[in-house]
């Protein structure tokens, strides 16, 4: 008997001791695909530092990465962080961008800088949230890394302290994207198709690497991961819908290359509407881009969007709810009649929010409008969030579907009225 126990406990001991050799492999797996060295920090370098060209092409480069929209918040100063971007898994703010030494990125190399947009590394070794686009950004050339990093280093330096994330747990410990990082991320440099024109290349990398139009454009799976099978299908943002680019787009007259460039470049097309929602500040960016580049992200997304017309003539209904609010919200500017109407302004026929899948967007459009922008030339339309309720903001979906598009009923819009107004604060 004596025996007997002795050997079963020598094997409860041998495995124990499997056990724990598998845990410290685990852990010695996990502290080596988490752990990153620190780079060390520098002093922020003086404005001559950087050629003037240089700055310039990081200037234009930003504008079309958008890192101001994102960097700033409604009221704060350029760059210096602090904006709340909902997503699935809670809150993540942004970071301070400006070259202060203690809040922001005054202390990092441009090593550092290109660790953090390739790989998602900030300087002292953690793990960046996918938030920031790096996925994208570790296509960006050397030459481009080094324009941004000259351009945010030159800016006005802010102290600003970014509130913490508001993620819970696991996703909360930095530790867990390592393992989103095997699943997911795949680092490396863009490459050209030699098939293609310069032109196309030129809007192809913008577009995939600089601009990261995919982050919105492209469904994301459980985990947040772009769904790369799926490119430019369609996604969200900010509680809206991002629309298809490519042959799933709502569009009922086709983006054509001159379209899309007055689009991005004024933020409004005569054949297809106004920029509203997240894409409004995208095309306000775009305003001071050069050309050239505007041109060739147009003939790049213009080339997977559908080349023939999708429109199909509408079958009016009537719902006298809905139509008795469109009459007093609506019918001044978007009647049959109406001086904007008839002064050249698109049909709502056309409009990618009537025809989009979802109601999503027609609710958001509804509730916040197009704000004006004081100084800047463009469209404007005032929100209803105030002056209708959620019943008669659904009614007004309802007719606005059934008057304006062939394309099958949406159900009842008043519970994506409810959400959007709690997600929006209105």
């Amino acid at each position: 008997m004596m025996q007997r126990a002795d050997a079963g406990s020598h094997g409860r001991n041998r495995w124990q001791r499997r056990g724990l050799v598998a845990a410290l492999c685990i852990m010695v797996v996990g502290i080596a695909l988490t752990w990153r060295p620190v780079i060390a920090p520098i002093d922020p370098p003086p404005h001559t530092a950087f050629a003037p060209g240089l700055v310039a092409q990081g200037a234009a480069l930003a504008a079309i990465g958008d890192c101001a929209v994102c960097h700033t918040t409604s009221h704060g100063q350029p760059f210096a962080g602090g904006y709340g971007l909902a997503t699935p898994f809670g809150t993540i703010y942004s970071t301070n961008i400006t070259p202060d030494a203690q809040t922001g990125i005054g202390s990092w190399s441009e090593a550092a800088f290109r660790r953090a947009m390739r790989r998602g590394i900030d300087r002292i070794g953690r793990h960046l949230y996918p938030a920031l686009p790096y996925t994208h950004f570790t296509r960006a050339t050397d030459q481009d890394i080094a324009a941004l990093y000259a351009f945010l280093m030159t800016r006005a330096p802010v102290r600003s302290v970014t509130p913490p994330n508001a993620l819970p747990f696991p996703v909360n410990v930095r530790a867990t994207l390592a393992g989103w990082k095997l699943l997911f991320f795949r680092p490396g440099p863009w490459r050209p198709d030699p098939a293609q024109s310069a032109q196309w290349n030129r809007g192809a990398y913008l577009v995939e690497a600089v601009g990261h139009c995919a982050a919105c454009h492209t469904p994301r799976n459980a985990l947040g991961a772009e769904r790369t099978t799926h490119p430019f299908e369609g996604g969200e943002a900010e509680g809206w819908d991002a629309p298809a680019l490519g042959a799933a787009s709502p569009a009922q007259e086709p983006w054509t290359a001159d379209a899309l460039y007055t689009y991005l470049r004024t933020g409004f097309e005569a054949r297809h509407g106004a920029a509203a929602g997240p894409m409004a500040p995208v095309t306000h960016e775009l305003a001071a881009v050069p050309d050239a580049d505007v041109r060739a992200i147009a003939v790049y997304i213009a080339a997977m969007a559908p080349q023939t017309p999708t429109s199909t003539p509408p079958h009016p209904a009537s719902d006298a709810a809905g139509d008795a609010v469109f009459a007093g919200a609506c019918g001044s500017c978007h009647g049959a009649d109406a001086p904007m109407t008839r002064g050249g302004a698109p049909s709502l026929a056309l409009s990618s929010a009537i025809n989009a899948p979802t109601a999503r967007d027609a609710v958001q459009m509804i509730l916040h409008g197009i704000p004006w922008r004081e100084g800047v030339a463009g469209p404007y339309m005032p929100g209803f969030a105030d002056t209708l309720s959620d019943r008669q903001i659904a009614d007004l979906v309802h007719t606005l579907r059934s008057r304006f598009s062939s394309k099958p009923a949406w159900p009842d819009a008043e519970p994506l009225v409810r959400s959007a107004r709690k997600d929006g604060g209105v």
